[in-house]
């Protein structure tokens, strides 16, 4: 929730300041968001095996720390999009109440989609390569568009 928060803030400033930058600034935490995710696994590992010898509390201190990465990235999406939106439209309630329901939406049925479903098919390594890969081409598809709309 902390990563939440501080990338909901961060993308809050960077909104402010973005102005028609917004997309391609979410679009480029959604490239963090999906590299990370390709690298996660083995980060993992290797963050596992040299914290082995660490007390409970510094093992926790040093996972807490780099879940804090990819959920500042994900906090960060939102506001973005908001900004987009709300300077197309002209209607930051609505743009804030369309956006915020489709990410609660998204987040309940991808949570659930992972938990229940691919998680059982695929396993952890193919359920994370897919989640990663899914946030890879959003972005990449965000870009375009963006490009597209403004030549």
């Amino acid at each position: 929730m902390l990563g939440l928060g501080v990338g909901s803030l961060t993308g809050g400033v960077l909104s402010k300041r973005a102005g028609d930058r917004a997309l391609p600034l979410f679009a480029a935490f959604e490239l963090g968001i999906g590299l990370f995710g390709f690298f996660s696994l083995d980060i993992f590992a290797v963050v596992a095996a040299t914290t082995l010898d660490l007390s409970r509390l510094a093992t926790g201190l040093v996972a807490f720390l780099l879940v804090l990465v990819p959920t500042t990235f994900m906090g960060a999406t939102l506001p973005l999009l908001v900004e987009h939106a709300t300077r197309r439209s002209g209607n930051v309630g609505r743009s804030v109440g369309v956006l915020y329901f489709a990410n609660t939406l998204g987040a309940a049925l991808g949570s659930f989609a992972a938990a229940a479903i691919l998680l059982g098919l695929l396993g952890l390594e193919k359920t994370t390569y897919t989640a990663a890969t899914l946030n890879v081409l959003l972005g990449c598809a965000v870009l375009a568009l963006h490009r597209r709309a403004s030549a």
